[in-house]
């Protein structure tokens, strides 16, 4: 896989102008977003990592393969950012997923070790409302053993159940041991020709 890093930009209309698809990473501060990029792409570096919370503070958009564009968006929970920056940051990202044409897919991406996060089952609530599609990748699933693994999950599938009729595509990933990989890229490749062929 060919990834290279193409823009980083505060507002949405600065995004590269492009008919190719794209899909955004986005979770709470230190879900593991940049290293679970770098083990997609398999390039290690190309999303930055920090042991700081909060790091990504632009959408920063890379390019795969010069087919598709995989969006680094910021994190939210409890970066180290003031209420200001927060909003600033906030107002950002709902304008790119609400205005984005050629954006495929919303990657959500949520710590399988926590219990249900307010903050998460908002932000999932406010994308269903605005009607984006969007998945949900559970990260970290090498730092639980199998059991707690199955009632993490579990925990937070009935507390979806609870608002949903229908769930979204759920991926358990790793990116330790690469785990979910092979499927996350196989609906990007699927979700790919059915883009260009609508195109067409």
């Amino acid at each position: 896989m060919d990834a290279k890093y193409a823009s980083s930009c505060v507002e949405w209309e600065k995004c590269p102008e492009t008919n190719l698809p794209e899909y955004a990473f986005i979770g709470r501060s230190n879900v593991g977003k940049s290293s679970l990029i770098n083990m997609l792409t398999g390039t290690r570096g190309l999303a930055r990592t920090s042991n700081t919370p909060g790091k990504t503070r632009l959408i920063n958009h890379f390019i795969i393969d010069s087919a598709w564009y995989l969006v680094d968006l910021p994190g939210y929970g409890f970066a180290r950012v003031g209420k200001k920056d927060r909003s600033v940051w906030e107002a950002m990202i709902r304008h790119y997923l609400t205005n984005r044409a050629n954006l495929v897919y919303i990657f959500m991406l949520i710590d399988i070790r926590l219990e249900p996060q307010q903050s998460d089952l908002n932000f999932i609530r406010w994308m269903a409302v605005k009607e984006l599609p969007f998945v949900i990748v559970f990260t970290k699933a090498d730092k639980l053993s199998k059991d707690k693994l199955w009632k993490s999950q579990q925990i937070y599938l009935n507390t979806l159940n609870e608002e949903w009729e229908e769930l979204p595509p759920i991926y358990i990933t790793s990116s330790s041991d690469h785990r979910g990989k092979e499927e996350v890229l196989s609906l990007i490749s699927e979700s790919n020709r059915q883009y260009v062929e609508m195109r067409q």
